[in-house]
């Protein structure tokens, strides 16, 4: 019933927001936020006891074989932690933001939340395309309401990249839905079906298409920046803290124990790609003096390791993964907050017209400097050994690609540091001369993010253990 009420919590707070009115919708979420976290805390705690408690199944569309079939393993605990624990966080730095239609800002961002757990639970082929739906529809109206100036065009981008790459998946879960004995959408019987080669190398392509957009992984990665720019950055945490882990999730779950022919057919395709991605999206952040769209190239490399170390198909590899994807949620959810700090009280984005921030607003200074350095694996922070096991699962799998992929590893220390230098130290100017350090709420959000940065940096067995549980 745990798994049930991470996706209800959510999902009733949402509609219900839609009717709240002045702080109500803002004090709805926190409320709900907390209860979600409690609530996941409560299913680690009931994955050690009783793994089967976490099941849940009853009849839905019994005319088409499909149910409502929701269930845990360590790597769906994980990411619904990581959910709860992200809309907890945004929801604490912008409790003191005054948002235009706060109603529909936090029903939308809460039915987001739903989405992503429903996806992040989901054991049926059709329930898990439904939420992954939910999860993406409201994040439309989110950035086309909230978003910059040039949202209108950018959102539609965004859209006409996901509904295709939706498209693509369906078809495959349709294909696959018909070739089950049994009619059905379960997870057991699509994993259960002997495809031929032939089949596993198209249907490959449909699921991994739908995935890597979601990622992004090159060459499906263009969406990404600028949504990323003109969204409002609270929906940008979401995104990019989030949502980019259920194309993650999708590969691990759904495509590699379904088509596992076809992905060791495509591997060697898979990882090219997203090497490229890892090099090309480093590159081009070097050069950015937006700081939105430098975090955004930043993910897109860190996503394009996660993939790769997931095509090398062996269990450091995919173990490195599982905890990556908790970590670097974390810590590109505490740099967005800072960015959203900064636009907040300077109200520009463009790295050159920073400079300073050091001497106003110390502790803001630390906080980017550690989470900064956490992201690029920093040792004895949790970047590090997240990163040192997909090294390692690339090395075992070809050395080739690893020593590309760790050119990744070289050219993050290089933006990561012109990025701080930009930012907070170097002289001031008439513009950040005005700034002022951190509000409670966004250093509590900080300091928890910190927390966990040096918790599982120094101590990450916990998280080892949950996350061996996967599957």
């Amino acid at each position: 019933m745990l798994t049930v009420l991470l996706i209800l919590i959510p999902f009733i707070a949402g509609l219900i927001a839609f009717g709240l009115k002045g702080s109500g919708p803002k004090v709805l979420g926190m409320i709900a936020s907390l209860a979600s976290v409690a609530t996941a805390i409560g299913t680690v705690c009931t994955l050690q006891a009783d793994p089967k408690k976490l099941s849940f199944v009853t009849n839905w569309i019994p005319q088409l074989g499909s149910q409502f079939r929701v269930g845990l393993d360590g790597m769906g605990t994980m990411l619904c932690l990581l959910t709860a624990i992200a809309f907890l966080l945004v929801f604490i730095t912008i409790y003191n933001r005054d948002i235009e239609r706060p109603n529909s800002f936090y029903g939308l961002m809460l039915l987001s939340q739903a989405g992503l757990v429903g996806v992040f639970t989901a054991f049926d082929a059709l329930q898990f395309y439904v939420f992954w739906e939910l999860a993406l529809i409201p994040v439309y109206f989110l950035c086309s309401m909230w978003g910059g100036e040039k949202r209108i065009p950018v959102t539609f981008k965004f859209f006409v990249y996901t509904f295709l790459g939706s498209l693509l998946m369906l078809v495959g879960i349709i294909y696959l839905y018909f070739q089950t004995p049994d009619h059905s959408f379960s997870w057991t019987s699509f994993t259960s079906l002997q495809l031929s080669m032939g089949d596993q190398k198209w249907l490959f392509w449909l699921f991994f298409v739908a995935f890597a957009i979601k990622m992004p992984v090159f060459p499906f990665h263009t969406w990404q920046p600028d949504t990323y720019e003109q969204s409002p950055t609270p929906v940008t945490m979401i995104l990019s803290g989030v949502m980019v882990k259920m194309g993650l999730f999708g590969v691990l779950r759904w495509l590699v124990p379904v088509l596992p022919e076809g992905a060791s057919m495509w591997t060697d395709v898979a990882i090219v790609l997203s090497v490229i991605g890892i090099i090309y999206a480093s590159c081009i952040a070097m050069v950015q003096s937006d700081l939105k769209r430098l975090i955004a190239y930043s993910s897109i490399a860190h996503i394009g390791l996660m993939s790769a170390a997931i095509f090398a198909h062996n269990e450091q590899g995919t173990q490195g993964v599982l905890l990556q994807m908790f970590n670097h949620g974390i810590n590109i959810i505490g740099l967005w907050i800072i960015v959203e700090v900064i636009q907040n009280r300077l109200g520009v984005k463009n790295m050159d017209q920073m400079g300073g921030i050091a001497r106003k607003a110390p502790r803001m200074a630390i906080f980017l400097v550690i989470i900064s350095l956490a992201n690029i694996g920093l040792p004895l922070t949790n970047g590090f050994i997240g990163e040192f096991l997909m090294f390692s699962g690339l090395f075992q799998y070809n050395h080739w690609f690893m020593a590309f992929a760790g050119l990744g590893i070289i050219l993050a220390a290089v933006y990561t540091l012109n990025m701080i230098q930009k930012v907070i130290f170097g002289e001031g100017n008439t513009l950040t001369d005005t700034t002022t350090d951190l509000q409670p709420g966004e250093t509590v959000a900080l300091s928890l993010v910190v927390i966990m940065i040096f918790v599982l940096g120094v101590y990450p067995q916990p998280m080892l253990d949950l996350v061996s549980k996967a599957f």
